[in-house]
């Protein structure tokens, strides 16, 4: 049994190296569902924790023009005060002051801990942390 999931864990991480050239998100999230599902529910729950993972993992990188404009945006007023670790993929809380970005509906931004913040207009999840 242990050899099975041995063999099916080295499999899903030979498989996955040349994801490594996609999103970093996407990685991440297969790598870390493939771990998490073969915790939980051995070499069938490392198949659908990778997937599922990959899934949750992927952030479509913002267009180059929303990123300048984050950056070159004097910073607001008052930082957002956030209790829990942002990053990419994470969902900000409700309690955070988001800013419209010109031009680009789909996405807003923030500053949080001196880094610029950009975030999906519609879902409040992180996209990017511009340091």
């Amino acid at each position: 049994m242990k050899r099975k999931m041995i063999a099916i864990v080295s499999v899903a991480a030979l498989l996955a190296a040349p994801a490594a050239f996609a999103a970093e998100g996407t990685v991440t999230g297969a790598a870390g569902g493939a771990v998490t599902g073969a915790v939980v529910g051995g070499p069938v729950g490392a198949a659908v924790g990778g997937v599922a993972g990959a899934i949750v993992g992927t952030v479509i990188a913002p267009p180059t023009e929303v990123r300048q404009y984050v950056v070159e945006a004097p910073p607001p007023a008052a930082p957002a005060p956030v209790a829990t670790q942002v990053t990419v993929g994470s969902t900000l809380p409700d309690t955070v002051v988001v800013y419209q970005v010109p031009d680009y509906p789909a996405y807003e931004y923030t500053i949080i801990d001196g880094h610029r913040v950009i975030v999906d207009a519609e879902t409040r999840q992180v996209v990017e942390i511009i340091d």
